[in-house]
């Protein structure tokens, strides 16, 4: 059965960030009492391995919407062949002041300034061992706000050191919008620098915990060709093992004359699609599938999820298309791919 076609409009009445804590609520309410099966759609398994990991269906949860790992358990009860949560930085930190979610539905859009808002990495890691969830997970690392961006670095290796033996994959987000010069970090010499680094620490850290934990990349919608190129030639070069296409774009053409529109944050939601896909056959034409691309950003059927795997994606993950869609969205993909 599914409910949330008459949840919807109650969860749009509050106000967004309110709604986004209510639902997620909700959704744990209904798990620990076995009620998770009236919102969960029926999926049919197809397993892929990607990354060296086995998963049970290509479809993911993207980072963002479970950012400190309160959840696990009752998003993956959803369906899901495998969950990201963050993006949590090296300390706490409330990020952006509020109000730093915003609604666009008549484009099924998101726009958010939330500025990576979380509870700590070890907050997120003592969640992460408290869950039962035996499935891939991924944990999407940042750096806190108040770190000046030539010390970025040493957030992400704290990040990667932390979450390197709970992880199955880390990603590395250097392209939210909301975090001053953080996209900085995917030009020039920053880049080389960042990638370097976390190479020689992956590796370090594979011979210390007997395990090789991949890393992926997280990267905007909103780089050039000759952008794509640039970051395609060093994730090769410094041999990262995947790579995120993308997040939320900065760009509002497809929103003009919304009351929104000119709300600084990253848009998401079916305004992004054809940047995000852009960039995934960019990458795919570069990579030549020597690193695997896991797509996200406008998927809000099961032809957008489509659309990103001829383009060139290994796996997709969905969250915006969640909150217009609700969890019918997981099977709608899933029969899609």
């Amino acid at each position: 059965m599914n409910s949330y076609p008459l949840l919807r409009p109650l969860l749009f009445s509050l106000d967004p960030e309110t709604a986004h804590h209510v639902t997620l609520a909700l959704l744990k309410l209904a798990h620990q009492t076995g009620l998770s099966g009236l919102t969960a759609p029926k999926v049919v398994n197809k397993p892929i391995t990607v990354m060296g990991l086995e998963f049970k269906n290509p479809l993911g949860l993207a980072a963002g919407l479970d950012k400190n790992g309160d959840y696990i358990d009752a998003l993956a009860a959803l369906g899901f062949g495998f969950i990201e949560i963050g993006t949590v930085t090296p300390r706490p930190q409330p990020g952006n002041p509020k109000p730093r979610l915003f609604r666009l539905p008549e484009h099924q859009a998101i726009i958010n300034r939330m500025g990576f808002n979380n509870f700590g990495i070890d907050h997120l890691l003592q969640q992460v061992e408290r869950s039962a969830y035996q499935g891939i997970l991924g944990i999407n690392i940042g750096k806190n706000a108040d770190t000046a961006i030539e010390n970025a670095t040493e957030d992400y290796l704290i990040g990667l050191r932390k979450s390197y033996a709970a992880a199955s994959y880390i990603t590395i987000n250097i392209s939210s919008p909301n975090t001053k010069n953080l996209r900085q970090l995917q030009e020039g010499d920053e880049i080389k620098h960042l990638l370097q680094a976390l190479k020689t620490e992956q590796l370090k850290l594979q011979a210390e915990h007997g395990k090789y934990t991949p890393i992926a990349v997280k990267i905007a919608p909103d780089l050039s060709d000759e952008a794509i190129r640039h970051i395609a030639d060093l994730l090769l070069a410094f041999e990262m093992d995947g790579v995120i296409a993308t997040n939320t774009t900065i760009a509002r053409d497809a929103v003009q004359g919304h009351q929104y529109a000119n709300e600084t944050g990253g848009l998401s939601g079916a305004p992004v699609k054809t940047a995000s896909t852009r960039v995934v056959k960019g990458l795919a034409t570069e990579l030549q599938g020597k690193l695997p691309i896991i797509a996200a950003g406008g998927i809000l059927s099961g032809e957008d999820a489509q659309e990103k795997i001829q383009a060139g994606a290994s796996l997709v993950q969905v969250y915006s298309g969640l909150i217009y869609k609700g969890p019918e969205l997981i099977g709608d993909v899933l029969r899609g791919i």
